[in-house]
């Protein structure tokens, strides 16, 4: 699916794409060191991991220049999901990348864990509208995951003093969560593949994933 830009794709990502890990986590770092603010660093093994698990959207131009990411982590046995990771070279910023970024990670949210709620926590305007476009509404951190996981996500944050100080209830960042409606809950949500297996996946998965994936 294309961005407002035509020269813009944003697709799943692949294994082939696992060497953008560092370029990714550099541009997240520099950008928080921007902003002054939000989660400046994250691991590029980790980032290589939810590639290779095919839970991240990654953006490209026609060319095959890098034009974003984002990725989904699960928490308390799938009952939630984050939407983690979001960024935008700033030469790509303005032109709707972010947002059919957000658009394609909901859709595969949705599409992997239909009975998840799903959250992330931002200081940013752009960020929240394009949440808010999505379903989602602002809540309280107690509303959220309580999973300690989540919250060691934070220690990177020039902000986390304050979280610490506030006990986690509040901080800098504002919680959103979409909750889904109650009639698309599946009774055999435990069950329900995943693709944290790999890309080696049966046919049946190959053609729900068709719809989602664009080259």
């Amino acid at each position: 699916m294309e961005t407002d830009s035509p020269d813009v794709i944003v697709r799943i990502a692949t294994p082939a794409d696992i060497d953008f890990a560092l370029p990714i986590v550099a541009e997240m770092e520099a950008s928080a060191q921007a902003r002054g603010t939000g989660i400046a660093k994250r691991d590029p093994e980790v980032i290589k991991q939810k590639i290779l698990a095919g839970k991240a959207i990654i953006a490209f131009t026609k060319e095959g220049v890098w034009a974003g990411f984002t990725y989904l982590e699960t928490y308390d046995q799938g009952r939630f999901v984050s939407n983690s990771g979001l960024i935008v070279p700033p030469g790509f910023r303005g032109l709707g990348v972010a947002a059919k970024l957000k658009q394609r990670l909901f859709e595969l949210c949705r599409f992997l864990y239909p009975q998840a709620k799903l959250f992330g926590i931002t200081t940013g305007s752009a960020v929240m509208k394009i949440n808010s476009r999505l379903g989602y509404e602002p809540v309280a951190f107690a509303e959220i995951t309580q999973d300690p996981t989540f919250w060691n996500g934070c220690k990177s944050c020039v902000n986390y003093d304050i979280l610490e100080r506030k006990q986690f209830k509040n901080c800098l960042c504002t919680a959103m969560l979409f909750e889904p409606p109650k009639e698309t809950y599946h009774a055999d949500f435990e069950n329900h593949p995943s693709v944290s297996e790999g890309w080696v996946v049966s046919a049946n998965r190959q053609l729900a994933l068709k719809n989602l994936i664009r080259y």
